[in-house]
């Protein structure tokens, strides 16, 4: 292929990843996926190795990239297959995400995969929300080892009768949204096989790869060489272990980037803990974004980095570890000690940490006439950078999600948002200030059972070079301040109220 074409050949193929991402919006049910997209698709060659997404969610992407090789493998592929699963020590991230993989046949075999995964916010967990403060995986709710829905065209009614169960008609209708965005995956495969022949379309997988691979390098090429460390500290496990050790060594050379996690705090008893794909997940969120914007994701690009943890380790957690949280907020410390590290040899390039938490809140009443479930993150600050300020009141790093719109919000549950404003003055100062925070307030109108999974409320997030941490985050109820990661019953008119962390300053003040 010509340089002209091979752009043309990435740009068909994200399409068809953007175009699955809009019918499984337009299509699902919940909040979570119409609203908040809370969703990823991707596709994947014969092996099970990535060639191409969209930009929808790092921490569902990057562990699909890391762990579908393992999956694919694991089964024997028939025209007509879906095969599901949420199992994090298999492949997944947390139980919520629920992944849909089905395999693109052709006369000469399968020529490759395209894949789904979307956050369902009942997956029958012991708390409404399925995000629990929990003990074990098997809290945390339905565990769905690489299981066929669908086999040869014939659905499991026995399993979809299951899932719909759990999580109700709306969740049935979100198992079909994801169905119905893997089929116009197929669909369009298909199409482009047909317009460009098979050997062009295997020609221009190669193709992105050695592209993808020659970018990494150059990006590599570019910076210092040696070995950077860097140290960060989670609040607490929600179990009662307090300030667990995230620490990060960053070996770079001319072919490669090695990240170490020697040193981390053993796996805990709460439920930060993380698969090994979702540090994956973290490390490559990292690694992408030293490249160029239009490099394409994919598997070229991330053999050039190396990631090795102690096993049963917070950040190469083992069954039966609880996982819910690690996967949304380990990660996101992750991603700050990589940077840290990275800042000593790119002083000029990379920022103050962000907010370091996606701020969890699960809810529900299950006793309610009408039984619901809802569950969401929220934004906050992001870290100042040589360049300018952080932006405020944004999700960051490794959720890429949206707010639930109020309107949306309030009509389908039994919530008022009382509050929802930036939290001027939580960013740290410096040269450029970090980004603010939020400020959410909710009033219940009936008995509710909520869930907080959240974090900096302890441990700031820091400022680079001389720039001030930013504020840590506060959750009270009744203006009585809450744990970090708690459970809690309230009655109707109580009134939650969330201030999220603002990002670290970037340089000294010049006041």
């Amino acid at each position: 292929m010509t340089n002209i074409e091979l752009a043309i050949f990435i740009k068909r193929v994200e399409a068809i990843c953007h175009e699955m991402g809009l019918v499984l919006r337009q299509a699902a049910f919940s909040t979570n996926i119409k609203d908040r997209l809370d969703f990823s698709c991707a596709l994947f060659d014969s092996q099970g190795a990535l060639f191409a997404q969209a930009a929808h969610i790092p921490v569902h992407l990057g562990s699909m990239a890391f762990a579908l090789r393992d999956v694919v493998g694991s089964v024997s592929w028939c025209e007509g297959d879906l095969l599901i699963f949420n199992d994090p020590f298999l492949g997944g991230t947390h139980l919520p995400d629920v992944t849909f993989i089905s395999p693109f046949f052709s006369d000469h075999g399968i020529l490759g995969f395209v894949v789904n995964r979307a956050h369902h916010a009942n997956i029958g967990s012991i708390s409404p929300g399925s995000m629990p403060i929990s003990r074990a995986l098997e809290e945390e709710g339905e565990i769905i080892p690489p299981t066929f829905l669908v086999r040869e065209g014939k659905i499991n009614e026995v399993l979809l009768e299951r899932l719909t169960k759990i999580g109700g008609s709306a969740a049935k209708g979100d198992f079909a949204a994801q169905r119905s965005a893997n089929d116009i995956g197929l669909n369009r495969l298909s199409d482009l096989v047909k317009t460009i022949g098979l050997e062009r379309f295997q020609i221009g997988i190669e193709q992105v790869n050695a592209y993808g691979s020659r970018l990494a390098l150059a990006a590599l090429s570019t910076i210092p060489k040696g070995r950077f460390s860097f140290g960060d500290v989670i609040d607490d496990d929600g179990q009662g272990t307090l300030d667990l050790a995230i620490r990060c060594y960053v070996d770079i050379s001319s072919k490669c980037l090695a990240i170490n996690f020697e040193g981390t705090t053993a796996q805990v008893a709460g439920n930060v803990n993380c698969p090994l794909p979702v540090t994956a997940a973290a490390a490559f969120y990292v690694f992408r974004c030293l490249l160029p914007e239009y490099t394409p994701s994919c598997a070229g690009v991330f053999q050039h980095l190396r990631i090795s943890a102690p096993e049963g380790s917070l950040v190469n957690a083992t069954r039966p570890a609880a996982v819910a949280a690690g996967n949304v907020e380990t990660s996101m410390r992750i991603v700050d000690a990589i940077l840290g590290a990275l800042h000593q040899a790119l002083p000029e390039e990379i920022p103050a940490a962000s907010q370091g938490t996606m701020n969890n809140i699960a809810m529900g009443n299950h006793r309610s006439k009408q039984p619901w479930d809802y569950y969401e993150t929220i934004g906050g600050g992001c870290g100042a950078h040589p360049l300018g300020e952080g932006v405020s009141a944004v999700q960051s790093h490794m959720t890429n999600t949206l707010n639930t719109p109020i309107e949306s919000f309030e009509s389908h549950y039994p919530v008022r948002v009382k509050s929802y404003a930036i939290r001027h003055g939580s960013g740290g100062s410096g040269k450029y200030d970090g980004g603010d925070g939020l400020v959410r307030e909710l009033v219940f109108l009936e008995e509710t059972e909520v869930t907080l999974l959240t974090d900096r409320r302890n441990h700031r997030p820091w400022g680079l070079e001389g720039g001030l941490s930013g504020l840590p985050g506060i959750n009270s109820l009744d203006g009585r301040i809450l744990p970090a990661k708690c459970q809690i019953s309230v009655k109707p008119g109580q009134v939650l109220r969330i201030e999220t962390p603002g990002g670290g300053g970037f340089g000294l003040s010049n006041e």
